[in-house]
């Protein structure tokens, strides 16, 4: 157990992950997401396993264990066009309880499979675990693997506030930027993780509403400016493996759209 000062000083500090959404779902995401890891502030990631581009992200993740990498449950995709959310493809009906059940045993599977060990933390894509059936199917499973669970941990804060549109997809630039992003870092609590959620990546190859900002947050997560900060404010980076394997579920959920990322 931590002496008193230990424990003085963890109330006291400010703890940051900063996990980059999507790794496997294209080679111009992974490409992103390493580089913003390698050059910047990225610490974690999150694999979608049923993308080709998968297996390629799995090596990395493999050879660089300092990289925490969580399973971003995938169980389809929707973009706001022509005023409409259209669905740009669909692995299981959402609603579909016995469908999402299976889903998620295989890519549950596929993730040990390709990686090697159990996911440091477990999220999805658009947020879907947010609704029924998936959040308590992912509730059990987090409290089984004893990870934290995007939204319902108590060990870590996450924020989605760095993210360049809005839930329907119009530009929001100035939220994905060096000023966004070093505003966000003086408003961290102290005494706790904070998991930022980012998307950095090349997306030319990809068909997805959040594109043309991937490559933007790339360069915000490298930006020297960025660093600078984390390190006047005494922000400590690290990554999932940093946190405690106790876990207690949480009811909170943040108040971003199922649709957009954030």
């Amino acid at each position: 157990m931590p002496s008193d000062a230990e424990s003085t000083l963890m109330q006291t500090k400010k703890y940051l992950i900063v996990n980059a959404d999507d790794f496997g779902q294209s080679a111009g995401l992974n490409r992103g997401i390493i580089q913003a890891h390698q050059r910047g502030i990225v610490t974690s990631a999150s694999l979608m396993v049923r993308w080709s581009a998968a297996v390629a992200a799995a090596k990395y993740a493999r050879s660089h264990p300092d990289l925490s990498l969580g399973l971003h449950v995938d169980l389809g995709e929707s973009a706001f066009r022509d005023g409409a959310w259209v669905r740009l493809y669909e692995v299981v009906s959402p609603d579909d309880l016995n469908a999402v059940t299976e889903e998620l045993a295989q890519q549950l599977a596929t993730f040990r499979s390709l990686v090697g060990r159990e996911p440091s933390h477990l999220d999805s894509h658009q947020h879907v675990h947010r609704e029924p059936p998936a959040r308590s199917l992912l509730i059990d499973l987090a409290r089984d693997l004893g990870v934290p669970l995007r939204d319902f941990s108590c060990n870590v804060r996450y924020c989605g506030d760095f993210y360049g549109q809005t839930a329907d997809g119009h530009p929001l630039p100035d939220r994905a930027s060096v000023e966004a992003l070093v505003a966000i870092l003086e408003r961290l609590s102290s005494g706790t993780f904070t998991e930022l959620g980012c998307h950095p990546g090349h997306a030319e190859d990809l068909d997805t509403m959040y594109r043309d900002e991937r490559a933007g947050e790339v360069t915000v997560l490298c930006d020297q400016r960025v660093r600078a900060a984390i390190a006047a404010d005494g922000i400590q980076l690290c990554s999932f493996h940093a946190v405690s394997q106790s876990w207690r579920p949480t009811h909170g959920v943040s108040s971003a759209s199922a649709h957009g990322e954030q």
